[in-house]
């Protein structure tokens, strides 16, 4: 075939890819971006590193790559597989081809070993019409989904209304987070109202409001931009696969933290801000807190330490005096179930006074949730460094891995902290105990810590200024290199 024979079929591939690359047409992309969001082909420009997107399928199904845009890229330099979802066509719902592409890039980031990310903003699958040809049986994602959990990072975006199949990509990610603007659902409100009889608009239904009320979503942005960088930045923090490295950043080196010494009163009572802590503690201005909107009362989240990836697990005194609420504990348990596969170190600081008691607490379900905590952290095979601040007691110290053999690598205390299955003023009233034993129970409450050190249940008591070197210290039995 000499070349002017091929420009016939050069020129039609060209049209097609153009008709492609358009999209829902200029009218609905200038809708789109009237509303302050970016379009599906410009968030995964804006997600990948420059000119590193391949796209795949882009001509499946009768309209514009069948209102979804999917394909590989480089993020920071590693592979990813990144599906997004088209609002301009068709209201990004789902059609066949559309279905084979979500299929094919989970299935590949499995295959690859390499982070999928999807990019949410749909209607769910596309209802059939009376001319239709009846539907071929085709794996859907959700399979693949699945599997991949464990093996690589997921990561979602919802980026504006989601509803229907596209939205179970959520709940079944690793990290989760939408924009102010977004909304996320089971069903939207016309369905809403066709089915129930209930008028709700999408942000009543679904809006961060209520998807950081559920757990649903882990974090929330101003817009689409913000929403990609937080993907970014939870990206580089996490290996492509289990079984990999995750990835070493300059850190910072040993240093005294004077400034503790301000920061935690020795007042067991008295509240402070966990964060000013773990800010001090880990490499400078590489805290980024997963669900900060959610079970307030415990801190998760990433960091560096001495340039290595750690996940870190804190009470917050600011919140409930830090005790485990229900939904803390769900938090965390989800978060360390979430890490383990990647053997990323966890960091625990505890100080709290157990697990929240009173009624309300009882009624949603204290002890199932912090028991699903404990075990969680109790199977992990992550490197766990345990440092308790000023207190911990009953349940709460064991969810917060301070139970001696529980795999530690390290675990130490500061001086004056207090130990025990409850505090004492509240053990003497549970044992009806006399004023002599009560002073007694308080006498050995403040002692608990040397009496923890000398029997050896925990490996020190440390100036609380030393806490990141002592931390950095036993880093070097994980990463010995």
């Amino acid at each position: 075939m000499s070349r002017d024979e091929w420009e016939p079929l050069l020129a039609d591939l060209a049209d097609r890819q153009r008709a492609a690359r358009a999209m829902g047409g200029e009218d609905k992309l200038a809708r789109h971006r009237a509303a302050g969001k970016l379009t599906a082909r410009q968030r995964i420009a804006a997600l990948c590193d420059p000119g590193t997107f391949t796209e795949i399928g882009a001509l499946a199904g009768d309209l514009p790559a069948d209102a979804f845009v999917a394909g590989s890229g480089l993020v920071d330099g590693r592979p990813v597989l990144v599906g997004a979802e088209d609002f301009t066509v068709a209201g990004g719902s789902i059609g066949r081809a559309n279905t084979t592409k979500r299929n094919r890039i989970a299935t590949l980031a499995i295959r690859q070993r390499c982070p999928l990310v999807m990019l949410l903003e749909g209607a769910g699958h596309r209802p059939p019409m009376p001319d239709d040809p009846p539907p071929a049986a085709a794996p859907t994602d959700l399979q693949p989904l699945a599997e991949l959990r464990g093996v690589v990072p997921l990561a979602t975006a919802v980026l504006g209304p989601s509803a229907g199949h596209g939205a179970l990509a959520a709940p079944m990610a690793d990290f989760s987070v939408m924009t102010e603007r977004a909304a996320i659902f089971a069903a939207g409100p016309p369905l809403v109202k066709a089915s129930l009889g209930e008028d709700v608009d999408a942000a009543t239904l679904g809006g961060p409001s209520v998807a950081l009320a559920s757990g649903l979503i882990h974090n929330v942005a101003d817009d689409d931009e913000g929403a990609l960088a937080l993907i970014r930045r939870w990206l580089s923090y996490l290996p492509s696969a289990a079984g990999e490295p995750a990835p070493l950043a300059g850190g910072d080196g040993r240093r005294l933290i004077d400034d503790l010494l301000d920061i935690v009163p020795r007042n067991p009572r008295q509240a402070y801000d966990m964060t000013d802590v773990v800010t001090r503690v880990v490499d400078h201005g590489t805290w980024m807190e997963i669900q900060p909107r959610y079970g307030p009362s415990l801190l998760t989240g990433l960091a560096r330490l001495g340039g290595r990836t750690v996940g870190v697990v804190a009470n917050q005194p600011a919140s409930h005096a830090g005790s485990i609420t229900v939904d803390a504990a769900w938090k965390a348990a989800d978060f360390i179930t979430n890490l383990e596969p990647f053997a990323i170190p966890l960091v625990f600081l505890t100080d709290n006074p157990g697990v929240l008691a009173g009624t309300a607490s009882e009624r949603a379900g204290i002890l199932r949730a912090a028991a699903r905590m404990y075990a969680a952290q109790h199977r992990s095979r992550s490197a766990k460094l345990q440092v308790t601040l000023r207190k911990a007691y009953g349940f709460g110290s064991s969810v917060m891995a301070m139970n001696p053999f529980d795999n530690q690598t390290l675990s130490v205390a500061y001086p004056g902290v207090t130990f025990g299955g409850m505090p004492a003023r509240g053990a003497d009233a549970a044992m009806r105990a006399s004023d002599e034993d009560a002073a007694a129970m308080v006498r050995a409450e403040l002692a608990s810590g040397y009496r923890s050190a000398a029997g050896g249940a925990v490996d020190d008591l440390i100036d609380p200024r030393q806490t990141r070197n002592v931390l950095l210290d036993a880093l070097r039995l994980v990463h010995p290199t």
